[in-house]
């Protein structure tokens, strides 16, 4: 995944692209994979970095859901539950089988959530990642010495996935290219081109990287831009009512001595309802979500002090040491891409949507995905392109998909090596270090990040920033805010030198991510929202 050859591939193409997909996140990675694995041939455009907005900032969970359990989608958590599945078959260097607790204050939380879980193993049958089970209150104690004993009776313990996203998409990303894809960052789709009946046809490329413009031919294109959907949409049709509202989530990542152990604890029904999550993650543990509508959706959306509070007020209830703002190692925020109102909202609130996906056909064939969840990214690709055989009258192919090993699968992978979400690519970094090595030192000993994966990122994973570097090539950016800006100029030295870059394009990366990192950072977080960045929380949605 080489962005000099990618761009050659653009431009020496002679033919349209049986389908050209907008957005390089998780709805966009499955669709260009799932195209090129039935023999399309496809390209993927992305305007800023791969999986730059929402889907490199989850809770980093593979789950079925357990709370649209509760909100009967059964037939979601069906279908999340077998994905969830596949993906640790399919990813075992990325998804891994977590253990989660729920800790019960009362006989009446013990019957309904052992009950409730007991279905969500039935609904996951043979995908099953382990059998749920109530557990006693001293095993609960044993197993999260830092959870509240105050009213404890006992806990549930169940299991599901947790995995590292952006990772995961790169190596997605990857296996497409090598299957023929053309793949690009930093290429925002600028213009759509209709025929002389009305049919979309093409799509106007800009490299933002050089400055050079791409008229580039697909027979189908897909719009799987997310919280951005609408503006694909509006250049599609100018003027169309907009579809998507989006909805914010943010995380805090803590130090684990906050929840030592193996063992993740979920809170089924907080104060005002909604699911949070301590998970842990690359050595720390990420707490969230929240769930705030926005008015407006941003690559770099920030923390607001109120989900920062409710986040930490709740976490207080429920461990013996309540995290403090000063113990808060990063906070990120990403945004669900939910549908817009129509007349009124039945009285649902944002976590009560479904995370369903859906496809949206226009009348110049353009298709949009809207909603889903990185659980179910594959099915979505799935289905989308079979949807697109089917109104165009194609030929209908296989989906192979299923069953797919994903760049960097290794059938043993030991989680105690810092460098085991690179699989069988790991062998790739021995070997630059073996050609040089300083590149094996670190870069941070504290979060385990030697330079080689620098210089890895740049070469075999279209890193072209510093930012790409730093929060998703690694994740220092998320785990550690304030140690991420500390390596940021040996990062950008690195960088430079693999790319060729000067000093000044040195010092304005440097200035570039610090500008970034501060949204990370909960001492420069402002104490109140800002009135046009919060949306009427009383507004409909559904």
């Amino acid at each position: 995944m080489k962005r000099d050859l990618m761009l050659s591939n653009l431009r020496d193409s002679q033919k349209p692209f049986d389908f050209i997909v907008i957005g390089g996140g998780a709805s966009g990675a499955g669709i260009v994979l799932e195209a090129v694995s039935r023999g399309y041939t496809a390209a993927l455009f992305e305007k800023s970095d791969f999986v730059k907005s929402t889907s490199s900032k989850s809770t980093k969970l593979v789950h079925g859901g357990v709370r649209y359990l509760a909100q009967g989608n059964i037939a979601l958590v069906r279908e999340a539950c077998v994905e969830r599945g596949l993906l640790l078959r399919n990813a075992p260097h990325l998804v891994k089988n977590q253990s989660f607790i729920i800790p019960a204050y009362g006989w009446f939380d013990e019957i309904m959530y052992t009950a409730g879980l007991t279905l969500y193993d039935i609904m996951a049958g043979s995908y099953s990642l382990g059998k749920s089970r109530r557990i006693s209150r001293k095993e609960v104690i044993s197993r999260l010495p830092s959870v509240s004993e105050k009213g404890l009776t006992a806990g549930i313990l169940y299991y599901d996935g947790q995995f590292d996203d952006s990772r995961l998409a790169i190596n997605v990303l990857q296996t497409a290219a090598e299957m023929g894809a053309v793949i690009m960052n930093y290429a925002p789709v600028e213009n759509l081109r209709k025929n002389v009946n009305g049919r979309l046809d093409a799509v106007m490329v800009k490299d933002a990287l050089t400055g050079n413009s791409y008229n580039v031919e697909g027979r189908i294109i897909i719009n799987a831009t997310g919280v951005f959907a609408d503006e694909i949409m509006q250049m599609d049709s100018p003027g169309k009512e907009s579809i998507i509202r989006p909805s914010q989530g943010i995380h805090l990542v803590v130090d684990s001595s906050f929840l030592p152990g193996n063992d993740a604890v979920m809170i089924p029904k907080t104060d005002d309802g909604r699911v949070l999550f301590a998970v842990p993650w690359h050595g720390k543990v990420v707490v969230g979500t929240t769930d705030t509508p926005v008015a407006h959706a941003s690559l770099e959306p920030a923390a607001l002090e109120t989900e920062v509070e409710f986040i930490l007020s709740t976490a207080g209830k429920y461990l013996k040491r309540a995290p403090k703002r000063s113990d808060v190692l990063s906070v990120f925020a990403g945004l669900r891409p939910l549908a817009a109102a129509k007349n009124n909202n039945n009285g649902k609130k944002t976590r009560e949507i479904s995370r369903s996906h859906k496809i949206i056909t226009s009348s110049s064939g353009l298709m949009t995905m809207i909603g889903g969840k990185w659980t179910t990214f594959r099915k979505m690709g799935q289905d989308i392109i079979s949807k697109a055989e089917r109104i165009n009258d194609w030929k209908r192919t296989r989906s192979i998909t299923r069953n797919m090993r994903i760049k960097g699968y290794r059938d043993s992978i030991d989680l105690n090596d810092p460098l085991y979400v690179y699989g069988s690519d790991k062998d790739g970094l021995t070997d630059l270090i073996g050609y040089d090595p300083e590149l094996g030192g670190y870069l941070s000993e504290k979060l385990q990040i030697i330079k080689a994966q620098v210089v890895w990122a740049v070469r075999e994973e279209m890193a072209e920033k510093v930012e790409d570097v730093l929060s998703r090539r690694t994740r220092s950016q998320l785990l550690d805010a304030r140690e991420s800006l500390r390596i940021a100029p040996e990062t950008a030295r690195l960088m430079a030198m693999e790319l060729g870059r000067d000093d000044q394009w040195v010092a304005d990366q440097i200035s570039d991510y610090k500008a970034v990192t501060m949204n990370y950072l909960l001492d420069s977080l402002q104490h109140s929202p800002r009135p046009e960045q919060v949306a009427d929380l009383n507004s409909t949605i559904v």
